[in-house]
């Protein structure tokens, strides 16, 4: 995913102006141009004086053309030198910390329940999901007293499934849109979509994060079902064994309802423990707001690692170059109408 925001991982270096404002002043340019050429007057006072001082048929209309794109061309270069060109040395990225997290969310049908407590509140287990990832995002107090600080230096990606895995948004530092794009995200109600297939989701995390610019990475899958889609699909340890050759850690949050311990609830359960402890992560139960709180918590305690943002402590200034561009329009001005362009005022 890397294409929109991610391009300030991949390294493309784009120019930038440290006054932009100034920029507002090339718009004046045409209208001091006009009004330059309404300045302009014959060259020759004295019809006597024609043969020794006029210009060269044909080269006075050059000479005047010339004259007035210099002059715009030095005024350009000015007015750019004054907004302060630059570009950032790639050698003083400053290291930011950070890892990357796919966070894989259950987004079948019985998401939709709404048995999940939350304080006082009855919601639908996907909007419990929804409060309790913005707190790990953007951070704030939890249910129980807990505090998240947020992660704004980790990459973030959401990855969705129901019968089948959905990337809704890309490893990304703009967690802004990465909320918002949760925010629209809604249980599958069609049935031949609304099955649950984690397998192929954390199959689909694992490709996100394949070339995450970090060392560590992890996944945070929230479920609560066993999964019922049949072959080909993968079994959910079947992507557990692919993170763990990885070395991807997964989290596995159980939300299913707190009385939910028999027959498919509680395979489940043991297939959400199996795959953690094949990738050396943690399995969790979280049937309401606190344990899910709790839960999330716990994971934000993860270890951080360095990643390479756009952040730079210098930057190869440009208005130097353009000055001197400017400067060089306007002595060729100079030079050129004192000799070769001459007037006779």
């Amino acid at each position: 995913m890397f294409a929109h925001r991610e391009r300030e991982i991949s390294g493309s270096v784009t120019p930038s102006f440290a006054n932009p404002w100034a920029l507002v002043l090339l718009v004046a340019l045409p209208a001091l141009a006009w009004l330059w050429r309404r300045r302009t007057r014959a060259a020759l006072t004295y019809p006597a004086a024609a043969g020794v001082l006029a210009l060269p048929k044909g080269r006075s209309r050059g000479a005047e053309r010339g004259g007035l794109w210099l002059r715009i061309l030095g005024l350009t270069a000015l007015v750019i030198a004054l907004a302060g060109p630059r570009w950032p040395d790639e050698g003083s990225r400053i290291p930011t910390e950070g890892i990357s997290i796919a966070f894989v969310l259950d987004a079948s049908h019985s998401m939709s329940e709404a048995d999940f407590r939350w304080g006082d509140q009855l919601l639908t287990r996907f909007d419990g999901v929804r409060k309790v990832f913005r707190l790990l995002a953007e951070g704030g107090a939890g249910l129980t007293g807990e505090t998240f600080p947020g992660r704004p230096q980790d990459l973030l990606a959401l990855v969705t499934f129901a019968t089948r895995p959905e990337t809704a948004c890309p490893l990304t530092l703009d967690h802004a849109t990465l909320l918002r794009i949760l925010d629209a995200e809604e249980p599958r109600s069609v049935i031949t979509e609304a099955t649950t297939n984690p397998g192929d989701g954390v199959a689909w995390a694992l490709v996100s994060l394949q070339n995450a610019p970090t060392r560590r990475r992890a996944i945070i899958l929230l479920t609560d079902g066993e999964s019922n889609v049949p072959p080909p699909a993968l079994t959910p340890r079947q992507a557990a064994q692919l993170a763990g050759n990885m070395h991807v850690p997964i989290y596995a949050i159980d939300a299913a309802p707190p009385d939910s311990d028999q027959g498919d609830a509680a395979k489940a359960q043991e297939t959400l423990q199996e795959i953690a402890k094949l990738t050396q992560g943690r399995y969790f139960r979280a049937g309401d707001g606190a344990e899910l709180t709790q839960a999330l918590h716990a994971i934000d305690r993860l270890e951080r690692d360095i990643i390479q943002s756009f952040q730079y402590r210098r930057y190869h200034e440009g208005y130097a170059w353009f000055a001197l561009a400017g400067l060089a329009c306007w002595l060729a001005v100079i030079g050129l109408e004192a000799t070769w362009w001459r007037k006779v005022p």
